[in-house]
């Protein structure tokens, strides 16, 4: 298999989980679709080609008792809960590429493409499946990885017994070559610990698995055997090459595949780090180049998912608090990787620190004392500024955290420039002096600073952003500047009108 390909202009793919649609979309679900979206809006800030794909998981067991519950036809009950997530992500401003449902045909013809090819090489052979299975993983497990004796580990439900013929993937295999794999890919997975859990997980064996049912019919028919249909893993996860146009358009497929960056919470490790790689070897492609592993949002202790009481829908948050106050506590306050605690006061307190106090109050004082002491016309920045050896730092920081996959550490440098420049506002006190060259000096800076961080917070914040951008004069966006020329010190051109506007946060008490 070939290498990861390179080109003049860099191509970043990356993707999201694709959710089921059993129920509404919840912050659990935002906070990886609001990270893989500004790491997107981050890739496009530095000039690279970014394709970024979500969607729906629409097949299974599960899905289909829920749709019969509800007296629906399991694609009656699909196409009415889907669009919530596309709604969900469109209020979010989730700037994705593509939003892919497995129900779509050309996923049904990638999908009996793809596992045509494994089947064809050898690697599929049928046999029955004696079993334990948890209907909301979809995933059957060995006694020994049960609790309490008969419970999934991560739903606490019984499992039920199955029995039935079933076509089988030849895992075991591949256990050598997936870890000559990862020893010549040592950064596919990260954080290290993940990536080590895997390894341990191949280390220790792998049997072969099902791949197939016979006792449901809501999923891709296998196309060598119509009495089965594709167990619903063996069908989504190549969502992911149904939208760059496996099996349609070859060209395009090469063109995005196998630089392929996947964002994926922790419970779903085997399927993407041991099963996928696998079965990409298995059809004669190259396995996906990198998978970042997040941990849990946790609400009082406990992880945030569709079976608990615990949901917290996005539109409710983005209602209280304002679509970028939530992304950017997302993005903000829980480490890219580990599990974080979610809460409303964590909300609120992060809201009134970061973004009343200091981005916030630096728009206000700055626009106030332009108007009173400039006629409100932008002055230009002093290039002998503190603020520019300051902003050429953060800049250089901030981009090594972006494109390690680390928002929360962005966000907090971006934010060291903001409070410097507050700093320096407080030293000047520019508000008690008198008209003038010194004074242009300051607001000249300070303005130049915001320009700055306009572009820096695109991910995160992209309306804010684009308000900033416009209160302080500038024409079109700073979503189409490119970095790192966009942020060197000297672009705010002086004489633009400066508009004082209302608080870009008002300070929320409580």
């Amino acid at each position: 298999m070939g290498s990861v390909r390179y080109r003049a202009v860099p191509r970043y793919y990356i993707t999201t989980p694709i959710y089921y649609v059993k129920d509404a979309p919840h912050v659990g679900h935002a906070y990886t679709t609001v990270n893989a979206d500004a790491l997107a809006r981050w890739h496009r800030l530095i000039g690279d080609e970014v394709f970024f794909l979500t969607g729906t998981d629409e097949h299974g067991q599960k899905v289909a008792r829920a749709a019969e519950e509800q007296g629906l036809s399991p694609l009656e009950w699909t196409d009415q809960l889907a669009p919530r997530f596309a709604e969900a992500w469109a209020d979010l401003d989730i700037a994705n590429d593509d939003f892919i449902r497995t129900t779509e045909p050309r996923h049904r013809d990638a999908v009996q493409h793809f596992l045509g090819r494994i089947n064809d090489n050898g690697h599929i052979f049928k046999d029955t499946y004696r079993g334990l299975y948890c209907v909301p993983c979809e995933q059957y497990y060995a006694e020994d990885e049960l609790v309490d004796g008969d419970r999934c580990p991560i739903h606490r439900i019984p499992v039920e017994h199955l029995e039935e013929e079933n076509y089988f993937f030849r895992l075991s295999a591949f256990e050598q070559p997936l870890l000559e794999w990862y020893e010549s890919h040592p950064g596919a997975v990260v954080p290290e610990s993940k990536r080590n859990e895997a390894l341990s997980f191949i280390k220790g064996g792998l049997r072969d698995i099902s791949i197939t049912r016979t006792s449901i019919d809501w999923g891709v028919q296998v196309p060598w055997d119509e009495r089965h249909v594709f167990y619903v893993w063996y069908d989504a996860l190549i969502n992911y090459l149904t939208a760059i146009g496996y099996g349609r358009d070859e060209e395009r497929f090469e063109a995005w595949w196998p630089a392929v960056h996947h964002l994926i919470g922790k419970e779903i490790i085997r399927f993407h780090c041991v099963w996928w790689p696998a079965m990409c070897m298995a059809a004669g492609i190259d396995p996906p180049a990198h998978v970042q592993v997040h941990g849990w949002l946790l609400l009082g202790g406990e992880k945030m998912s569709n079976s608990s009481v615990n949901q917290i829908s996005p539109a409710d948050l983005s209602a209280e608090y304002g679509v970028d106050p939530v992304r950017y506590h997302l993005l903000r306050d829980i480490p890219f990787g580990s599990d974080g605690e979610f809460s409303a006061e964590g909300i609120a307190g992060r809201y009134n620190a970061d973004l009343a106090n200091n981005l916030g109050n630096l728009l206000s004082r700055v626009a106030t004392v332009v108007g009173s002491k400039c006629g409100g016309t932008g002055p230009a920045p002093d290039p002998t500024s503190r603020l520019a050896g300051v902003a050429a730092t953060v800049l250089a920081e901030a981009t090594e955290a972006w494109n390690a996959g680390q928002p929360h550490l962005a966000l907090e440098v971006t934010w060291r420039l903001i409070r410097e420049t507050n700093a320096e506002l407080e030293i000047a006190e520019p508000w008690k002096a008198e008209p003038g060259a010194a004074v242009d000096a300051v607001l000249g800076s300070a303005l130049e600073v915001l320009r700055i961080v306009s572009i820096l917070i695109v991910p995160a914040m992209p309306a804010t952003a684009q308000e900033i951008w416009r209160r302080i004069g500038l024409e079109g966006s700073p979503a189409d500047r490119r970095l790192p020329g966009a942020a060197g010190w000297g672009g705010y051109e002086a004489g633009r009108p400066v508009e004082k506007g209302a608080p870009l946060f008002p300070r929320r008490r409580g």
